[in-house]
């Protein structure tokens, strides 16, 4: 008889909350993982919930709950977002019987939503073991250890000790297939209207920000082959929408990305491309433009950070403003609308001023893209967040409830509120008018 594993994507409670294209990609790869042993696997997305709009993006079903003590000044609404918990215990009574819940986490102030979930799992499965992975599990280790106190705390990337970590809870685990099944072939979506798909792990870049060197010793990309049959699944099974979550989706472009656009093409597949996670422009030249936009992508965002020179030098050197003038003028010759195109730059950085971001604000006005102001927040691990914690500005224990983007920025800038304000008006109005 096979083990019985349950694989949980906790819901997400924070103060705002959107479905770009979010699915728990790190706890689908465990779930192909294990589909090649002697388990049946079930599954819940909490945040599987919410109402499609654009290119299959949506509107999270939403419910007001009471703030952690620590954010009770912030005068927003707290909430969580996905199922319900009626429909969420309901659908773990419809399971029944389980030998072991495996519980992901994505962004660290989350964190409740992990907390929720297990506290309802240990109500009904009292005895059945719990691991907890994902980001926040191997970023704050000690906190949640401490917190959400699971039986295993797993961090750092799935490989074979995954099982022998399985296997301390007495569970025989035999191997049945070396050939895992892709996570849309497992039957834990009704709708699969849209997918995400990575190309390749980790970052060459090192970024003082982000924390992609802390998730993944190495930067690797899939075969191209790999990649472009994945796609060609996913289109198979009426997939409408694919999101790419690479870290750096065009690194290689001549080996990487520009053949698997060229075959995507060839083979005539159709889908709408978006990529969420900023991409690199220095990699975007004449063809890889026309590639892009013949291969069918609708939403591009590009890494911009700031304008500075100085900063831009700082922060890794991947950009200049001269290589975004250049990538935007071919992304627009080869028919990519003003409105397709847009670029994140940050504010609330380190010893970063106002007018350095509306700087940047103004740089991107001219040349006509949408533009995406985001906070910054620090990282427990990275380069920013030791030097905040040296100069006294956050403690090594800060809770992770405060590193959510807009709580560290109402906490922590040294900004004048209402100039932020009026720049973040101005900003959407000026995108309105694109």
């Amino acid at each position: 008889m096979n083990l019985r594993f349950l694989l949980i994507n906790p819901w997400i409670y924070d103060f705002a909350a959107y479905n770009f294209w979010a699915r728990p990609l790190g706890l689908l790869k465990v779930a192909e993982f294990l589909s090649q042993f002697n388990v049946d696997l079930f599954f819940i997305d909490c945040c599987d919930s919410f109402l499609v709009k654009k290119f299959s993006t949506g509107k999270y079903h939403a419910e007001v709950v009471e703030k952690p003590s620590i954010l009770k000044g912030i005068k927003r609404n707290y909430k969580r977002y996905g199922i319900s918990e009626t429909e969420f215990i309901e659908k773990l009574k419809k399971i029944g019987e389980i030998d072991l819940i495996l519980i992901t986490s994505i962004m660290a102030y989350w964190w409740p939503g992990v907390k929720r979930v297990v506290e309802i799992v240990k109500d009904l499965f009292n005895n059945t073991p719990i691991i907890l992975g994902g980001i926040y599990a191997s970023l704050y280790k000690n906190h949640a250890e401490k917190i959400i106190n699971p039986d295993i705390l797993y961090s750092g990337q799935l490989d074979e000790n995954f099982i022998e970590k399985i296997e301390k809870f007495g569970f025989n685990i035999k191997r049945i297939s070396f050939s895992p099944k892709y996570w849309w072939q497992l039957g834990f979506y009704n709708s699969m209207l849209y997918a995400p798909i990575l190309t390749s792990t980790g970052c060459p870049f090192r970024c003082p920000y982000c924390a992609s060197s802390l998730l993944y010793e190495s930067f690797n990309q899939k075969k191209i082959t790999e990649v472009v049959k994945e796609i060609e699944e996913l289109s198979k099974i009426g997939v409408e929408d694919i999101a790419f979550y690479d870290d750096a989706l065009l690194y290689n472009a001549e080996t990487h990305i520009k053949p698997i656009l060229r075959e995507i093409i060839r083979r005539k597949i159709s889908v709408r491309f978006h990529t969420p996670n900023g991409l690199h422009v220095r990699f975007i030249d004449k063809e890889l433009a026309e590639l892009l936009k013949i291969a069918g992508f609708k939403t591009l965002r590009l890494s911009l950070e700031t304008v500075d020179i100085k900063r831009q030098i700082e922060t890794g050197g991947k950009v200049t403003n001269e290589e975004l003038e250049r990538a935007v003028y071919y992304l627009k010759e080869s028919g990519f609308t003003s409105r397709e195109i847009g670029v994140y730059i940050m504010y609330g950085l380190p010893d970063q001023s106002i007018d350095e971001v509306r700087a940047g604000v103004n740089f991107l006005k001219k040349l006509q893209v949408r533009i995406h102001l985001t906070e910054f927040s620090p990282i427990k691990g990275t380069y920013y967040w030791r030097e905040l914690v040296k100069k006294g500005i956050i403690s090594e224990d800060l809770d992770p409830l405060l590193t959510n983007n807009s709580i560290f920025f109402e906490i922590f800038s040294i900004y004048d509120k209402s100039d932020i304000e009026k720049l973040k008006i101005d900003v959407s109005r000026f995108n309105l008018l694109l």
